[in-house]
């Protein structure tokens, strides 16, 4: 998903939240090119387990979060009435009983949650939460410019490329203009009537035109001359 060392980024960032005061485990959620949210860190099994549960009933604080782009918290998952009862019952089975997911956004762009959890009744403090969302920040301008670099990365590829076409098209106009005695623009109408015929790429014929590929030497062989 992430361009540089970003799962390993990932855990060692829900690591550190652990260590903020009256945090137990934490974990974070990120949304893919396709809009899907999918579980990439976890600090222990419990919180990994709990992360999937939201994720495949689709209900929870940390879904909440990501959806509003705002803080979401609960300092009593036991406590009635329920705001999400299927995710309380799983977070008290997994020994969770208070939450505080944090977004994980720049500006209107979000890209996931960073959530903590709790073990006892309390309200996670506001100095520790403060704190995630720092990190939370961090986290996702790391993201976003490393998301940046490989698109830039990936035009940049697809530019050369195309240059590097556009080379292997005059080289092979050149080769077959003289092996059929006609002009350039001849010789570019033959390459691509015969790519199209062929179903191949125009890149592709120039190429073969170039090494001499016997899969195109009835294209790049000078028709008999009229007598």
């Amino acid at each position: 998903m992430l361009g540089f060392d970003g799962i390993d980024f990932l855990h060692t960032l829900t690591e550190r939240c652990v260590q903020l005061p009256d945090v137990d485990a934490a974990g974070i959620l990120l949304v893919d090119q396709w809009g899907t949210l999918n579980l990439v860190a976890a600090s222990t099994d419990q919180a990994r387990l709990l992360e999937l549960f939201q994720l495949q009933n689709e209900e929870g604080p940390c879904l909440d979060c990501y959806h509003s782009g705002q803080s979401v918290a609960c300092a009593d998952l036991g406590a009635a009435p329920q705001r999400w009862p299927r995710f309380a019952t799983a977070a008290r089975e997994q020994g969770f009983t208070a939450v505080q997911a944090v977004p994980m956004r720049l500006r209107d762009q979000i890209l996931g949650a960073l959530n903590l959890f709790r073990s006892t009744p309390t309200a996670i403090p506001a100095q520790a939460t403060a704190i995630a969302q720092s990190f939370a920040h961090v986290a996702t301008i790391s993201i976003l410019q490393t998301r940046a670099l490989h698109h830039s990365e990936i035009v940049t590829e697809q530019l050369q490329t195309a240059l590097n076409s556009r080379i292997l098209l005059e080289q092979a106009k050149g080769i077959l203009a003289e092996r059929r005695h006609i002009s350039l623009t001849e010789a570019f109408t033959l390459m691509r009537t015969y790519a199209r015929n062929h179903n191949r790429p125009l890149s592709q014929i120039a190429r073969a035109v170039i090494t001499q590929d016997p899969d195109t030497a009835d294209l790049t062989t000078s028709p008999p001359r009229p007598q």
